[in-house]
């Protein structure tokens, strides 16, 4: 089995859950491939005793009773457990029970849990009853809810209030990091330079399936090759599959939405205009659980000139939604155009980086993995969390009072507002000072607040950028991979 990366504050926290005496139901969600029933298993090798059972994926005509088939195959494959035909979860729920140990702690992973619901309205009645009558009465045992749409989660569990003050801790295991990212390249990692890790990192984000794919041997281009431009590359079919996977029926109208996405933030109302659906609720729907799933950023804009306690719902606060997730953004842009050709294999002797606009690419898609990284940023900017209102990316409208503009990063706290341009190039020209100059000149700024300039960077820096000293903070991408603590 390949070595399990990251996660350290995750286990210290299920850690404290084993040592308990009384049972934990907890859940665990985020973004498929992301490595939650990974997680769950290394945790369990604290436990003495450990069991998982996972549904079977959505297909038409699936039924409640073929759920129930698997999951005695599955309990009779871990126990001493008979092949039984079930009646219905209650009896599959004490059919597991009945195998547990009398004595030490148990871990019982549910995956894919809204899976296993699928054809019985009342599953999560069946478990809450199981919870209160079988699992929460055996010491030293953890139940382990675990899904990828955590909307279903959310709302038939912890929104539930027949589940209110029975889950006792919550995981929401996002990309690695870009430290913890760099683990993947093994021995070479030291020798593989940063801009080369930056580019595949750009595709795969810190997504630990994609990064399993990774051949160090191979540069960057050629493993994105081998991934996203050959028809048998994982990256290349896995766009429908995951939607598929995850939204069911839904999958074809939610892959709209993200589409819509793929050339800039939205509000709404462009959404609904583009997509051509009517703003409400199946959209808004929709887009709460793209977000749940870590598909989009919900971004709501701060009002810069004014007070600082303005209200979530006025309406000078911008809200938009974009596409966060690096490897669907490479994926519609920049492989779906060419998705025949590639199936045609017209791409296998195709050079990425003759491709027209290759670098411009990298540029933007480096954006996308700094903003999904903003917590390095802030520890490397030493701002403390608890101080920042706002952290995302600011677009300002031009009106007859001020000038549009649009900031990469801007992070904003009771104090000070920190205007982070990102450039992926080959050379960062000094013309890069007179972009940061126009955009400060764009904003309006209460007096009693000051503006602080960050570059984050990588590529040649021009000398006359360090020389003219005009901006504050020159934040390398390599510190981006350093450890924390």
């Amino acid at each position: 089995m390949k070595i399990f990366v990251g996660r350290r504050h995750e286990q210290a926290e299920f850690r404290e859950l084993l040592l308990k005496r009384n049972s934990s139901l907890v859940t665990c969600h985020g973004r498929r491939r992301i490595g939650k029933s990974r997680f769950i298993r290394e945790c369990a090798k604290q436990a003495d005793a450990f069991f998982e059972f996972s549904g079977l994926p959505p297909r038409p005509g699936l039924t409640s009773k073929q759920q129930l088939a698997s999951f005695a195959e599955q309990l009779c494959q871990q126990s001493r457990a008979p092949r039984l035909l079930l009646e219905n979860w209650l009896t599959a729920f004490q059919l597991l029970a009945s195998q547990l140990p009398a004595k030490g702690t148990v871990v019982i992973l549910f995956d894919e849990i809204s899976w296993m619901g699928i054809g019985e309205p009342d599953f999560a009645g069946y478990i809450k009853q199981a919870w209160d009558d079988l699992f929460s009465r055996r010491e030293r045992t953890v139940v382990v809810l675990c899904g990828s749409v955590s909307s279903w989660l959310e709302q038939n569990i912890l929104n539930n209030t027949g589940f209110v003050g029975r889950c006792s801790w919550q995981f929401h295991l996002g990309p690695l990091e870009l430290s913890e990212c760099q683990q993947f390249w093994g021995r070479s990692a030291a020798r593989i330079s940063t801009t080369e890790k930056l580019r595949l990192l750009a595709i795969t984000g810190g997504v630990p399936r994609y990064l399993e794919e990774l051949d160090p041997g191979k540069t960057a281009e050629q493993n994105i090759a081998r991934l996203c431009f050959h028809p048998s590359g994982m990256l290349f079919n896995e766009f429908d599959s995951i939607f598929s996977d995850i939204f069911h029926r839904r999958a074809t109208s939610y892959r709209e939405i993200v589409r819509a996405l793929v050339d800039g933030a939205k509000g709404v109302d462009e959404i609904s205009r583009q997509i051509g659906r009517v703003r409400g609720g199946s959209l808004s729907l929709a887009l709460t659980e793209l977000v749940s799933a870590g598909f989009l950023s919900k971004d709501v804009s701060p009002k810069l000139f004014g007070s600082l306690t303005t209200s979530r719902n006025s309406p000078s606060r911008q809200l938009h939604y974009r596409l966060a997730d690096n490897y669907l953004r490479f994926y519609l842009k920049y492989v779906e155009p060419y998705r025949d050709q590639i199936a045609k294999g017209r791409f296998r002797t195709t050079s990425l980086e003759s491709l027209d606009q290759w670098d411009a690419v990298m540029g933007l898609q480096f954006e996308n993995l700094v903003l999904g990284n903003v917590d390095v940023i802030l520890e490397e900017l030493q701002i403390p969390r608890h101080t920042v209102t706002y952290a995302g990316p600011y677009r300002q409208n031009a009106t007859q009072r001020q000038k549009g503009c649009q900031i990469d990063l801007l992070i904003r706290t009771r104090r000070s507002v920190y205007l982070c341009e990102i450039k992926f190039k080959r050379r960062i020209e000094a013309s890069v000072i007179h972009e940061i100059d126009q955009k400060i000149e764009a904003l309006k700024l209460p007096q009693r607040q000051s503006i602080r300039t960050v570059l984050i960077y990588d590529g040649e820096m021009s000398p006359m950028i360090e020389e003219d000293q005009v901006i504050d903070f020159l934040l390398p991408a390599s510190r981006l991979f350093m450890k924390r603590a």
